[in-house]
């Protein structure tokens, strides 16, 4: 190991992506390059990247929502100084570390009174295994209820309720007991619960993969449905929640929500150290460490340990002080709003869509224009979903705004700026947006020539 490790790792930033392609994912590597994606940033602040020709890019990507915060915000990074200066005896195990309690204490503060129980995880997807397994305990039931198009993780639990089966196929039998239905659709959801035998219904108030929302009043009625029937409700906040839409968390948009279980991570790591919960009520979470001989019996190695927990007070602490839920909430408006405007005037728009600082906008097959048609049909025949492509792509190279499609073989692009977003940061990814949006009408024209010949080298690859 070298003593000036910043700059030993500067004499070898040249190899990064040849380190990645020997060692790590050679086939990322390979789609990084075919899209222009490799920038070889090398300096990140607030909401700003920087690659080595010193080119500034406005981060919308935020490392898909992690960064809500920015990226190395000074307050995060002086708790964390500050932590690991002190030394302190961090994952003694056979004790209760101070700032983890703290934290819960933090984290239930901004929750319905009934939800006062916290368990620590390192990520989004062991926050959704962990609820998932407190909510067949706490029941003695098994089935679980998810919607289509969902997305709450990638490990084996929380995979068998993703609704994309891109992410499922190939990777055999998951867990079993599971069952899918429409988002936003009631009736489905009642169907489900008749036989009185599902633990629990998980969803996402806005979907990650669609950025679709749950209609006003389907969560209530989601709620009286699975109350009568037994069954817990989750709710995944990964994405959504700590102010990213314009509330603490998103359920909250609809007051009369008070979910059994809710799950947290990304955002309230700060960006430094992984760091996820689960917030549930005390009977849940006392079925399951419901004696001296269970006390541990779901348990993590690197759960409530001493820096992650001081990055989610500190993160806590930061968005409470900053008004960063107002902000949100306010620019969030300003940006759909100005967003769907612009979207109005481009054929190949159908659809804005979102709460806060988490927005979308869907394309698909324009139907006024023969000439468009044409073209989105000779590209969808070459590769289905690559045209969001044609709007990433120049708004990086062009317009140096990082962002990406939200999903694999989807025409929705997601936009998750960091809460401490300004209104000029949105002025200049809007005029972006709508000079790029004025290209893809362009035929024949350098978008169309561009995301053609992406899609002819996808084929080929």
């Amino acid at each position: 190991m070298q003593d000036d490790l910043i700059g030993w790792l500067e004499r070898h930033r040249s190899t990064q992506y040849e380190l990645h392609r020997e060692y790590i994912n050679p086939a990322f590597v390979k789609m990084l390059k075919a899209i222009g994606f490799d920038k070889n940033y090398v300096r990140g602040e607030g909401c700003y990247l920087w690659d080595q020709q010193g080119n500034k890019y406005l981060d919308l990507l935020t490392g898909w929502g992690v960064f809500m915060l920015g990226r190395n915000h000074p307050a995060i990074r002086r708790a964390l100084h500050q932590m690991i200066d002190a030394g302190s005896p961090n994952l003694v195990r056979m004790d209760c570390g101070i700032a983890a309690g703290l934290a819960a204490k933090a984290l239930v503060s901004h929750m319905p009174a009934g939800l006062s129980r916290v368990f620590f995880t390192n990520s989004g997807t062991e926050s959704v295994e962990a609820a998932l397994k407190f909510a067949r305990c706490a029941t003695g039931r098994e089935k679980i209820i998810y919607c289509d198009h969902a997305f709450h993780g990638l490990t084996t639990g929380s995979l068998a309720v993703n609704g994309a089966s891109f992410f499922r196929e190939r990777f055999g039998a998951l867990l079993p007991g599971t069952c899918a239905i429409p988002l936003n659709d009631p009736l489905s959801l009642e169907q489900a619960l008749a036989k009185h035998d599902a633990a629990a219904f998980i969803l996402e108030p806005i979907q990650g993969k669609t950025c679709q929302v749950v209609k006003d009043g389907y969560l209530a009625e989601a709620q009286r449905l699975c109350r009568k029937a037994g069954t817990l409700l989750i709710v995944d906040e990964v994405q959504t929640g700590l102010g990213r839409t314009g509330r603490w968390f998103c359920f909250q948009h609809w007051p009369e929500v008070e979910p059994d279980i809710v799950c947290v991570a990304k955002g309230l790591s700060g960006g430094f150290v992984p760091v996820g919960a689960v917030v549930t009520r005390p009977k849940i979470m006392d079925t399951v460490f419901d004696s001296l001989e269970h006390c541990v019996v779901h348990s993590n190695t690197f759960g409530q340990n001493d820096l992650a927990m001081a990055a989610a007070l500190a993160s806590l602490q930061v968005i409470e002080r900053d008004k960063l839920v107002e902000n949100a909430d306010q620019l969030g408006q300003y940006a759909m709003s100005r967003l769907a405007q612009t979207g109005s005037k481009c054929p190949f728009v159908t659809e804005v869509r979102g709460k806060g600082l988490m927005f979308g906008i869907d394309f698909a097959r324009p139907s006024n224009s023969l000439k468009l048609r044409l073209a989105w049909d000779a590209l969808h025949k070459l590769n289905f979903g690559v045209f969001g492509q044609m709007i990433v792509v120049p708004l990086l190279n062009k317009h140096h705004i990082l962002t990406q499609v939200a999903g694999y073989h989807t025409e929705v692009i997601k936009f998750l700026p960091p809460l401490i977003a300004t209104r000029q940061d949105m002025d200049w990814f809007l005029g972006a947006m709508e000079e790029v949006l004025a290209d893809t009408q362009r035929i024949p024209g350098a978008a169309w020539d561009t995301v053609m010949g992406l899609a002819k080298n996808v084929v080929r690859a």
